[in-house]
């Protein structure tokens, strides 16, 4: 975390403390993966310390890198509000020391690989039943970070590998996704939520100087991906991680057995599998 800390400062000016959690998201930038999610948590908790600057807070880095595709417009604003949110919360002194945000631009494997050995928590929050498997989870468990995520893609077999106390599951499944979706209404938990409304609110009010009435009006209104009916379920899972990391060996213990449990997604036995089952050679 201190080597990481140190090229961010190098490449980026921005200082990094090393000592509270670091809770990484780096992945392609799509809707179905959730980035808003998480920035959604963050102005949250932005919003309560703006309030009560002095409240007990456990000092915690929020860090991002993603690509969009080119034509996604969606996306991109997606990545611009994080970059608005993360410039506005370094300008404010109070509350700079206790939570900062830092969207690391180019995301490649040489920065990857200086990342995720720095990485205390990999958020991993698709929507259930959106995520084909994922790689980028595996490689932050090996490099022991705890899973915050849902039952989807390969966190299920994250899951079962490093045992059920050693990841953070929160969100519908996907059985209740499926239920749910057909009469999903995100206008209503948007007018009955106070914490949702005024987080959407200030997205169109403005960050950082810049507005983002796009996203504000898609998650108001559209929610594909249903970020506003798994909020409250991710706001504890978020707390429950705190809980855990002021917990250093208890901490220390679910990074281990995070690690310890990866030896099943070696390629070694994924191509054995596919030649016996799938190639019969």
């Amino acid at each position: 975390k201190a080597e990481f800390a140190k090229y961010v400062k190098a490449k980026n000016g921005i200082v990094l403390n090393p000592d509270g959690a670091f809770d990484v998201q780096v992945k392609r930038l799509h809707e179905y993966k959730r980035q808003h999610l998480n920035a959604l948590n963050i102005m949250a908790d932005y919003l309560m310390l703006l309030d009560n600057p002095d409240m007990d807070f456990a000092p915690k880095t929020y860090i991002f890198a993603a690509k969009a595709a080119p034509g996604y417009y969606l996306a991109k604003q997606i990545i611009k509000m994080i970059w608005a949110l993360s410039e506005e919360i370094r300008n404010t002194p109070k509350i700079k020391d206790k939570l900062s945000v830092v969207f690391l631009e180019n995301y490649c494997v040489t920065l990857s690989e200086m990342l995720m050995p720095a990485s205390d928590f990999s958020e991993q929050i698709s929507l259930a039943g959106t995520e084909a498997s994922g790689t980028g989870n595996m490689k932050l468990m090996l490099n022991g970070a705890v899973t915050i995520g849902t039952l989807d893609g390969a966190n299920i077999e994250i899951k079962d590998a490093a045992g059920d106390e050693n990841i953070i599951i929160f969100g519908m499944k996907t059985e209740e996704v499926n239920q749910r979706k057909p009469h999903y209404n995100p206008q209503e938990i948007y007018h009955h939520h106070g914490i949702i409304r005024a987080c959407i609110d200030r997205m169109d009010h403005g960050i950082n100087g810049c507005t983002f009435n796009e996203i504000a009006q898609s998650l108001r209104t559209q929610d594909p991906y249903m970020v506003l009916a798994d909020f409250d379920s991710y706001r504890a899972a978020q707390a429950y991680a705190a809980q855990c990391y002021a917990d250093k060996q208890r901490f220390a213990k679910m990074s281990l057995n995070n690690i310890a449990g990866a030896g099943i997604f070696s390629a070694d036995r994924a191509v054995t599998e596919y030649a016996k089952n799938i190639w019969h050679l």
